[in-house]
């Protein structure tokens, strides 16, 4: 069943519907699961390990063995922060990030419902995983693009998947509303985080976190927000694991924009649910250069539900946080990865996270997603001799 998350309406799983017909609100699939945990036991660890609160028919599934990434305790810099960190490092996925959790069970609904061709609007890593799972399911793929606004390992990943990538003049906001008014005219099946199906693969981080910590949730999740899909799923996945009996504490949610794209953080300062957008939202962090968020009402939601937070980086301490992760713990990830890092040391020296808090971070993409600004943060190799002598000196002057 799928619900409207404001008026209440309720709607069949077999529709093809991104928003409430009655009051236009963004819409949540109603999972009611009854097992116990054991059930996932010597199971392979992929997201299909927790298939009973998957809702799409296991015959359709459509996988390249997404989930299971790594979660990595990160002793040197929690200790230099004061907290016990976690990183859970989502750009192990097969397309390098999180989006692919949620293209599996959303490319599996639309193999269900019967479509031949999906599509989305993208900064980059929505239309490179969607790329991916259509080519794996067979489906023509459309991607629009907001002109000269993509990281280029992003770009190539979904035109050699095959999809069809349209280069539209405007923002991220606007290449949106264009191809949801195509999926309204039955052109394609939209999956945007709109979709509420994407959103079902994505909540299930959130299982996977509390399973990793021995069935325990963390103090806090800190993750980056950007069309705010992920925050929000992963709320949702802990809330099923906790009405299961799985848990028994909750996390609080904490939200990290950048400065240039921030109406979520503006909302919940300003003690609000509805935003009002950035109509120029910039950024180096690509992948959340979002200036109207489609799932910034679950968000906020998810954010005041779990006592939690949320807050800005500057670019400066996005690339900081950036180059400080990989030489610190050798975790590579992109601009919009770090903000997650970026926002724990600014909580930490706000005093806004405890000492000792247990926290998991998470970090969404993997650093080749964006290679010239990797590139462009590192300095150009030193050319010497090939002469032992030469190079000694040089070592040891370093």
């Amino acid at each position: 069943m799928i619900k409207c998350i404001s008026c209440g309406m309720e709607y069949e799983d077999d529709n093809i519907i991104y928003t409430c017909n009655n009051c236009g609100s963004i819409l949540e699939v109603i999972c009611d699961v009854d097992v116990s945990k054991e059930i996932f036991n010597c199971r392979k660890s992929t997201m299909w390990k927790y298939k009973e609160f998957m809702p799409v028919n296991e015959s359709s599934i459509v996988t390249l063995q997404e989930g299971g990434t790594p979660f990595c305790k990160c002793e040197k810099l929690g200790e230099k922060l004061g907290v016990e960190l976690h990183v859970k490092v989502e750009g192990s996925n097969p397309t390098g990030s999180f989006k692919d959790r949620g293209m599996s069970v959303g490319i599996s609904k639309a193999l269900e419902l019967g479509v031949n061709a999906v599509g989305c609007a993208s900064t980059g890593n929505t239309s490179a995983s969607l790329a991916a799972y259509a080519a794996r399911a067979g489906l023509r793929c459309i991607v629009l693009l907001p002109s000269g606004k993509v990281a280029l390992g992003k770009l190539a990943q979904a035109m050699f998947h095959g999809a069809d990538v349209i280069s539209v003049k405007g923002n991220f906001d606007e290449a949106l509303e264009a191809v949801t008014a195509l999926a309204l005219e039955g052109e394609l099946y939209l999956l945007n985080s709109v979709n509420p199906y994407r959103l079902e693969g994505q909540k299930t981080i959130g299982y996977e976190i509390v399973d990793d910590l021995g069935w325990q949730s963390p103090d806090r999740i800190i993750l980056p927000v950007g069309n705010a899909g992920n925050i929000s799923a992963i709320w949702k996945g802990i809330k099923e694991f906790h009405r299961a009996g799985f848990m028994e504490d909750l996390p609080m949610m904490t939200g990290i924009q950048a400065e240039g794209a921030a109406p979520i953080v503006k909302a919940f300062e300003n003690g609000k649910e509805d935003i009002v957008p950035f109509e120029n939202p910039e950024t180096v962090a690509t992948a959340i250069r979002i200036g109207a968020p489609v799932s910034a009402l679950k968000a906020i939601r998810a954010i005041n539900e779990s006592d939690g937070y949320a807050e800005t980086v500057s670019d400066e301490e996005i690339l900081s946080a950036q180059k400080l992760l990989a030489r610190t713990e050798g975790i590579g990830v992109e601009p919009a990865s770090a903000a997650s890092i970026a926002g724990l040391i600014k909580l930490v020296e706000k005093g806004v996270v405890d000492k000792n808090e247990k926290i998991v971070c998470i970090v969404t993409g993997h650093l080749l997603k964006d290679p010239n600004t990797a590139i462009n943060a590192c300095t150009e190799p030193v050319e010497i001799d090939a002469d032992i002598d030469k190079l000694s000196k040089f070592i040891s002057g370093l």
